[in-house]
């Protein structure tokens, strides 16, 4: 290996280790950020559940198939924490009209809002760290984060 390839690599190395100690501190933050939007929503509300609204939310409906598959968790652990969000009036469900076996998941009003309001200080929060970026650096590390995304 040349002496130029080898510096090559190594700073390629370096590069990546920079990277992955950054992506464990975001991480890091977004556990952190999950909590405290979870209990924004509702103090009772778990990780794990606010997970669930937020996809159900975004999806229109669900059913516990579909977030048992999304999310590799196990249909008792759905079915918990989907009885969790009907107690604490954040999902409605009701009989898939095809399939009277499934349940169709629907977010509540107050939870729709909740969450809408959640997601405008996150993204006010986002612009505010971003803003010394150009668009094409913001497009730059979308691109890093959706190749990310497809490991």
């Amino acid at each position: 290996m040349a002496a130029s390839e080898a510096l090559a690599s190594a700073d390629v190395d370096g590069a990546l280790a920079d990277l992955q100690t950054h992506l464990n501190l975001i991480f890091a933050r977004t556990r952190t950020l999950w909590k405290e939007s979870a209990a924004r929503i509702d103090p009772e509300l778990q990780v794990g559940g606010y997970k669930l609204l937020t996809f159900i939310d975004r999806a229109g409906t669900a059913n516990a198939h579909e977030l048992a598959e999304r999310f590799e968790i196990d249909k008792s652990v759905i079915s918990r924490q989907v009885r969790m969000l009907e107690e604490l009036e954040l999902i409605e469900s009701r009989p898939d009209e095809r399939d009277g076996r499934l349940r169709v998941l629907t977010a509540t009003p107050a939870a729709r809002a909740a969450l809408a309001e959640l997601r405008r200080d996150h993204s006010i929060r986002l612009r505010t760290v971003v803003q010394e970026l150009t668009p094409d650096e913001i497009h730059a590390a979308s691109k890093v984060f959706r190749l990310l995304a497809e490991i």
